[in-house]
């Protein structure tokens, strides 16, 4: 039972974000790429050089570069199966690893 008043819990509360009542359905794929898009217009960026894979693939690549190891971002990322999620990781690896800085 919710609670009301001044003690009221904001666990007892409905979620809200900033314009209505969250929904229970989660977004697809498509509507989470309009809405990069849609910010980086609205930032004056060309919305056609970002996409939501692409904030991932980065984030994945970033992860990758600072050492953290593949668990923790793919977690973040909800990669289901760690071949494409390695795959940033081994491409990472090739471009800056430490048989790069041989000079070889």
């Amino acid at each position: 039972m919710a609670r009301t008043g001044p003690h009221q819990q904001e666990s007892d509360l409905p979620c809200h974000h900033r314009w209505e009542v969250v929904e229970d359905r989660a977004l697809t794929p498509q509507s989470i790429n309009l809405i990069v898009k849609r910010r980086c217009a609205l930032k004056g960026l060309e919305a056609r050089e970002f996409s939501a894979q692409g904030l991932r693939s980065g984030y994945l690549t970033e992860a990758a570069q600072r050492g953290v190891s593949l668990p923790e971002p793919m977690q973040q990322s909800q990669h289901r199966s760690v071949q494409p999620a390695a795959s940033y990781y081994n491409e990472s690896e090739r471009r800056y690893g430490r048989a790069v800085r041989l000079g070889i």
